[in-house]
């Protein structure tokens, strides 16, 4: 844990003149609710009391769903300014709507810059005037994109051509690398302060955070999360490790407090994730939270939650602005989730955390070459919202005979093995948090690599001070596979070596055993599909869904191409894999997917996804309640369970928590003090998106994304919006909530 001295953060607050800022909380022109990231809203008309009359208004078919298969997703939470509803398609082309018919007003396209898959998911938006031009400026692929909000008409004077290249201004041949963006940042001024999304394999793009001015596109600072010589945590990583190593980038979305300028970052783990032997020491400013200057990107303070990490746990949302009232004081405070279903509390200022954190011993890792650090940081006193370790007696009894499935969604029956559950599990080795990856015997990660939390963030209510979080609790299975180099045992065996890049750089969407996941193709049989040529372009510059990779060279690609067109005329003279990327791992760590039954339910026994709600004041869980239901298991007699879950809560004045996110495709409505379900609507897709909602005449909406196509789930393009019918509004019954 490295902390600045405070003497910056009171010169910062010299410079922002520390204005207090006051959120009414009652419009949703920000990504989910305001730039303190809150997902909170005033408005009550809808409320405990009338929320069961809440029925569909409208229904905007977005367009961009390729078909109905899980083929492409919508994972955007939306913004109302005035009376016009912005959001994007499954091909993330930006809409503008009424707010009160849902009829389209125009919508822009950007074109083939981006594909339909992950690297063209969009997760909100954002609206920045001068006073007199507005504009909607939001993120696809690799480019920020400025579209004048009243016309749709592309920005021409922002960046080239209305939009910027985030592959530049890194200090690496722009062309050379993977850099997206799914989130939006955030407005300082007129400043759009960016994170990014960077491929998570060897030889990534370095995350650094940038700032743009808003009116021309030009890059304002740079903030360097792989430090350079002469600045701070450059010690935490090898001598000129700025020169190719990547990511500790921030995908998860920034937040800001608008009264003293500081802007909070979370950030994710060091590429190669999962093996560091080539990136010694804790790897600052990768897994952190970073507090800067919006102004100029200095530093403030940081914290670093998972020292040179090796399990991808990625700060998965962005932190929540709060206050407590603690032994009589109120603090202002930063809160951040954690994928391992932690949370930790902040004060915004300093850096010193409210509630106690201990740096606890950890396993040494078991992997050649790796030196993983001794110690890991965990909170003391707020409990953990997840389980945290998958013990023998947690195994999944419901069906005590039912055969295990090792899969990436419950449609996966090709992988079902000839061993129970529990037989399985005994295989395993299931101890909890930061256990080193074997070559030996399969690791379970728990919870998966998607969370506990994950990207759709936490809620927060100014009136009580709880924090709303829902969480999963899935185990993933893995195991290393080493690559010995040296050409006199390998004997020069092309095949081998693309093996290796395949599992390196590709095995995280296609499978281990390419038999690809969810969407996503397999490549098995590839020969009877593509010849060479054709298979190296598709690399090289992408396909469909599939992102381009130019980080891998022509050499690498050939050696890839011969393992999978299983091509022994492919012929490639090279040493080593280091002699062709330094940056090469001796390891591929191999995901096997979801552990399951073969009826696709998780191998642990339920809750599988739950809400959870937190008092901040003094640091304790109040509720926690399943999120999502099986409703087969339900009719044999089973408590509800919970499912997997994708997509945030928000929270209203009118005693509500309304969240989509379950894979059983249902929206519903709970009291945000009891945790008691009150409503819910069958969606006619998932809502893996955080909903939002505003007032237009006199009538308050809730909207929320149905994309689907998550967890195997079918594909949708709509977004469905809700109110009270004019007999079902209790006009002298708006309630007065804690």
């Amino acid at each position: 844990m490295r902390r600045l001295a405070f003497l910056s953060t009171l010169l910062l607050l010299i410079d922002c003149n520390s204005i207090e800022v006051e959120n009414d909380f009652k419009s949703w022109n920000e990504y989910l609710g305001d730039k303190s990231r809150s997902h909170y809203s005033s408005l009550n008309q809808v409320n405990t009391k009338n929320v069961k009359g809440l029925k569909k208004i409208w229904e905007y078919k977005s367009g961009g769903i390729l078909n109905s298969k899980n083929t492409t997703q919508i994972q955007c939470s939306p913004i109302v300014i005035d009376s016009i509803l912005y959001g994007t398609n499954p091909l993330t082309k930006l809409f503008a709507i009424h707010a009160k018919t849902g009829k389209k007003i125009w919508e822009f396209d950007h074109g083939k810059d981006a594909g339909p898959g992950w690297w063209g998911i969009n997760r909100g938006l954002i609206y920045w005037d001068d006073g007199q031009d507005g504009r909607i400026v939001y993120t696809s692929g690799s480019y920020i994109y400025a579209v004048d909000a009243l016309t749709g008409k592309s920005e021409k004077t922002f960046g080239e051509n209305g939009k910027v290249d985030l592959r530049k201004n890194l200090g690496r041949p722009y062309n050379e690398m993977i850099v997206i963006a799914n989130t939006p940042g955030v407005v300082y001024d007129n400043i759009l302060i960016q994170g990014s999304r960077v491929h998570e394999g060897p030889g990534a793009s370095p995350g650094h955070i940038r700032a743009y001015d808003l009116n021309t596109g030009e890059m304002v600072w740079r903030f360097n999360t792989i430090p350079h010589p002469g600045e701070y945590g450059y010690e935490t990583w090898p001598k000129d490790a700025w020169k190719h190593m990547g990511g500790a980038n921030s995908w998860a979305g920034i937040t800001l407090d608008e009264s003293t300028g500081i802007a909070y970052i979370p950030t994710g783990s060091a590429s190669y994730d999962f093996w560091g032997g080539n990136r010694s020491g804790e790897n600052l400013f990768a897994n952190s939270l970073i507090a800067l200057n919006a102004k100029n990107g200095e530093r403030v303070w940081h914290f670093q939650f998972i020292h040179h990490d090796l399990w991808d746990r990625d700060l998965p949302a962005p932190p929540n602005l709060v206050e407590i009232n603690r032994n009589g004081s109120k603090i202002k405070a930063v809160t951040q989730v954690t994928k391992s279903g932690h949370l930790f509390v902040f004060d915004r200022l300093t850096g010193e955390p409210i509630y106690p954190i201990e740096e606890i011993p950890v396993k040494s890792a078991k992997l050649d070459g790796e030196k993983s650090w001794p110690t890991q940081p965990l909170p003391t006193h707020i409990p953990p919202f997840a389980r945290q370790e998958f013990s023998k007696d947690l195994i999944n009894d419901m069906f005590p005979n039912a055969k295990a499935m090792l899969a990436w969604t419950p449609t996966q029956n090709d992988k079902i093995l000839d061993k129970t559950v529990g037989q399985v599990w005994e295989t395993l080795n299931s101890e909890g948090q930061f256990i080193p990856h074997s070559e030996k015997i399969r690791t379970v990660t728990f919870p998966g690599l998607d969370g506990g939390a994950e990207w759709g963030g936490a809620a927060y209510d100014p009136k009580t001070n709880w924090l709303y979080v829902n969480s999963n609790e899935m185990p993933w299975v893995s195991i290393a596979k080493k690559v010995d180099f040296s050409s006199s045992e390998n004997g020069g065996k092309i095949k081998d070596y693309g093996k290796v890049i395949y599992n390196q750089q590709c095995s995280r969407c296609h499978g281990a055993d390419l038999n690809g996941m969810s969407n996503i193709p397999s490549l098995k049989n590839l020969k009877n599909r593509y010849d060479a040529l054709n298979l190296a372009s598709t690399v090289s510059n992408g396909k469909g869904s599939m992102m381009p990779m130019p980080q891998i060279s022509k050499t690498q690609i050939d050696l890839l191409t011969a393992y999978l067109l299983e091509d022994n005329s492919i012929n490639v003279e090279v040493a080593s894999l280091q002699e062709i990327d330094p940056n090469f791992s001796p390891y591929s760590v191999n995901y096997f997917g979801r552990f399951m039954d073969e009826n696709g339910y998780p191998a642990i026994k339920p809750p599988w996804g739950t809400l959870n709600a937190i008092d901040l004041n003094v640091g304790e869980i109040v509720w926690q309640i399943p999120l999502g239901e099986y409703d087969e298991l339900t009719k044999l007699g089973f408590p509800k369970t919970g499912t997997e879950n994708y997509g945030g809560p928000i929270l209203t004045a009118g005693g509500l928590i309304f969240i989509g996110a379950t894979n059983d495709e249902y929206f519903r409505a709970f009291d945000k003090i009891t945790g008691e379900e009150l409503w819910k609507s069958k969606l006619p897709a998932g809502g893996y998106a955080t909903p939002m909602t505003y007032e237009l005449d006199g009538k308050q909406y809730i909207v929320i994304a149905c994309g689907g196509g998550k967890m195997g789930t079918k594909s949708g393009d709509s977004y469905v919006a809700y109110s009270l019918k004019q007999s079902d509004l209790l006009t002298n019954d708006i309630l007065k909530f804690r």
